[in-house]
């Protein structure tokens, strides 16, 4: 028996709504096997699901890059039906959805006769206007593989990194590749020099996130100036601020980066304290219809 209260009250999987207690998958399915598939999440707020068509794209583009042949409409269709059996329908709350490949027997190419697996639940959470915490970080390698930018289920990388950050008394893993800050297990991470919000360029080594690119287009609004390189990490200790951002963390400033601290206390930077007033003013607009290519291409919200 699961534990009540751990677990969404229903599921969506192919179609169907189950209990959690009765949902279920084939152990052949490729996301089980290979995890060979991609998930996003995404949060529903006061205004409706916070930049909803923008994770949509972003799941559609990942899938596409996988060659899963799947139109995310069929998501979008069923979000509302899973919301009200699992009476969400106008409540704060996290959505979580993943495609995989399908059922299949077990061999490495892709099979050309398996149907997409598609999963989906949502959980009641609720989020601050501005994330209070001050978080502290440990540096880890980045041993993953070389396509970050994809949203793959395969996460065991990440998951490595975030068990080493709880192991010792952090909140976060900032993972180093060939000497450079990439990300976080389950962030991005922005850096400010100057009055500079510096962060890594979206390429295959981090995941470009909704979040980050939100912020990004926050800067340009707030004529912050922004340089998209990596820090190396040596650069750390010449920062004056430093945050991560993600769907649930929203902008989140650090206090301590590895043996470097930032700020003691209540003393978030200027730069950051400006992003998290302006994120938080976000929720009270219609955000839901903006684009992923929106923030490829940025434009005024």
């Amino acid at each position: 028996m699961l534990p009540q209260g751990k677990f969404p009250p229903k599921v969506f999987i192919n179609g169907e709504i189950h209990s959690f207690e009765e949902a279920r998958i084939s152990v052949f399915d490729r996301g089980f096997l290979f995890g060979d598939g991609i998930y996003e999440v995404m949060m529903q707020l006061e205004n409706g699901i916070f930049y909803k068509k923008a994770h949509l794209d972003r799941l559609q583009n990942n899938l596409n890059k996988i060659h899963i042949a799947f139109n995310v409409k069929e998501v979008e269709r069923n979000l509302e039906p899973l919301l009200r059996a699992s009476g969400l329908v106008d409540k704060s709350c996290l959505i979580y959805m993943q495609v995989t490949r399908g059922i299949a027997a077990r061999k490495h190419a892709y099979p050309k006769e398996a149907t997409p697996s598609v999963m989906m639940y949502a959980l009641p959470y609720a989020l601050p206007k501005v994330n209070p915490n001050k978080m502290n970080a440990i540096l880890v390698p980045d041993v993953r593989w070389h396509r970050c930018d994809i949203k793959s289920v395969s996460l065991l990388g990440n998951i490595m990194a975030n068990e080493a950050a709880m192991n010792n008394g952090a909140d976060e893993a900032a993972l180093v590749r060939d000497g450079v800050i990439t990300e976080g297990s389950h962030t991005n991470i922005f850096f400010v020099k100057d009055g500079t919000v510096i962060t890594h360029p979206a390429n295959e080594h981090i995941l470009n996130g909704v979040t980050r690119m939100i912020v990004l287009q926050l800067c340009q609004e707030l004529g912050i100036p922004v340089l998209e390189r990596a820090v190396t990490e040596d650069e750390i200790e010449q920062m004056d601020e430093a945050f991560f951002t993600g769907t649930t963390t929203q902008v989140a400033a650090i206090a301590k980066l590895g043996n470097h601290v930032y700020f003691h206390g209540e003393q978030v930077g200027t730069v950051t304290l400006r992003l998290q007033q302006a994120f938080g003013k976000l929720r009270s607009k219609e955000t839901s219809g903006l684009t992923f290519e929106t923030y490829i291409n940025p434009q005024t919200i």
